[in-house]
């Protein structure tokens, strides 16, 4: 089972405001613990939003509308994400209550979710087995 922490902005983050020193130290470590428990897919903190670009569709034209940052409602927004795999919903609410406050101060907000996987999308076989074949281009490029 795939799950998300995906860690909230706040108003420093979105000032673009760095982490202190301990923090970085407190999230390599914990970064580590995810990589020696061979749980750890990926994680990355995230520019803030005024470097973003949100695009909409319209109900009415179906057009991509191409909206340039800063957004609004930093609590609403994503700083960051930690994507691990794990055996069970449980597991994974361990791994985010161990993970350190991302923000500091008392500020960090993590949101939990899981991760859908082709078959919980889809049983048809043909279109299991072309994503697959995706998958097993993904990690073929990632070797060469």
């Amino acid at each position: 089972m795939r799950f998300m922490m995906i860690v909230k902005a706040t108003t420093d983050s979105e000032e673009g405001k760095m982490p202190s020193k301990e923090l970085i130290e407190a999230m390599q470590k914990y970064n580590e613990e995810l990589v020696k428990a061979g749980v750890l897919l990926a994680g990355d903190g995230l520019h803030a939003s005024s470097n973003g670009i949100r695009i909409s569709y319209s109900e009415h034209s179906g057009k991509p509308k191409i909206i340039d940052g800063p957004f609004t409602e930093a609590k609403e927004l994503i700083a960051g994400y930690t994507l691990i795999e794990v055996k069970s919903r449980e597991e994974a609410i361990e791994w985010a209550l161990r993970m350190p406050d991302p923000h500091g101060f008392g500020q960090g907000q993590i949101e939990l979710r899981q991760v859908f996987e082709p078959v919980d999308l889809t049983q048809n076989p043909e279109i299991l087995e072309k994503e697959a074949a995706l998958r097993e281009q993904i990690e073929a490029q990632k070797k060469k």
